[in-house]
């Protein structure tokens, strides 16, 4: 049983050493271990990817818990093949409505097979949408949009989050959120081509290199942003000379940014592709 283990919490020594010896003891195949020591923020972060024997789940995450009690850890333990058939996912969103709005229709429509557990945003632009397909919405940031971290990371621990789908969600991730979802649980929506356009301007930036073909990037989210080698899927448009920017723009945000995300997503929880050293990864 594919496992992923997610530890994350101050930095101190020792920290990996009980979770590796558990895992181990229980006859697990590690086939992924990544340890990550953010200086800046005294933080430890750990991902640890392992084959689990059948029916030892259950003990794997109280075990998991007793060590994280111990460490002062945050660990997570989750398994893609739980609800391979319906992952459930929270959609974070800022002032686009477009993005959500064709994963829900593509939800609804049964042509994403997966279930909206949850919405929520750092402004309330999309309130009215998790209302209209009866979604859970929550407010997660002040009246400056400045996001409440913590309060979200609860909120996915609360709804049972498989994957969170950041639908034009215009803020940074902290490095606590990103490797607390690590392993290709965090998927993005960036409104340009990677590696070419990063940034908040990619049309703008398209523009000014007289581009003709515009496009949709739909990548895993690593602390590095926009990094590039995490593409899932991208989609373009071609333009004639001569259009104007704001066409451009319009037409992208109207069509071409949703096609890109609902395919992107559609990708993952059908398990077409994986994340795996950072890597995007065909699923056999």
């Amino acid at each position: 049983m594919e496992t992923i283990i997610t530890a994350l919490g101050p930095d101190n020594v020792g920290l990996a050493d009980p979770i590796v010896h558990f895992v181990t003891g229980q006859g697990a195949n590690i086939e992924e271990i990544q340890m990550y020591n953010h200086d800046s923020a005294a933080l430890f972060a750990m991902l640890l990817r392992i084959a689990l024997p059948a029916g030892k789940y259950a003990e794997l995450g109280e075990a998991m818990e007793q060590i994280g009690q111990r460490t002062n850890l945050a660990i997570r333990v989750w398994s893609p093949e739980l609800r391979a058939q319906r992952p459930r996912l929270a959609l974070w969103t800022t002032h686009r409505t477009e993005p959500p709005l064709a994963l829900l229709r593509a939800v609804r429509d049964g042509r994403l097979a997966a279930d909206i557990a949850v919405m929520m945003g750092n402004r309330p632009a999309c309130r009215g949408l998790a209302e209209q397909f009866h979604v859970p919405w929550h407010l997660t940031a002040d009246e400056q949009g400045n996001p409440h971290d913590d309060q979200m990371l609860a909120l996915l621990d609360e709804y049972e989050t498989d994957y969170v789908v950041l639908a034009r969600y215009m803020r940074i991730l902290p490095p606590a959120t990103c490797w607390a979802y690590a392993g290709g649980r965090i998927i993005n929506l960036h409104h340009g081509l990677l590696p070419s356009f990063p940034g908040a301007r990619p049309y703008h930036d398209a523009f000014a290199s007289r581009m003709l073909t515009y496009g949709a990037t739909c990548h895993f989210v690593v602390p590095e942003l926009d990094a590039g080698n995490q593409i899932i899927f991208q989609s373009t448009f071609t333009t004639p000379p001569g259009m104007k920017l704001d066409d451009i723009i319009r037409i992208g945000q109207e069509d071409n940014e949703p096609r890109c995300l609902v395919e992107g997503v559609r990708r993952v929880v059908d398990r077409e592709v994986r994340l795996h050293f950072q890597r995007v990864v065909a699923q056999y």
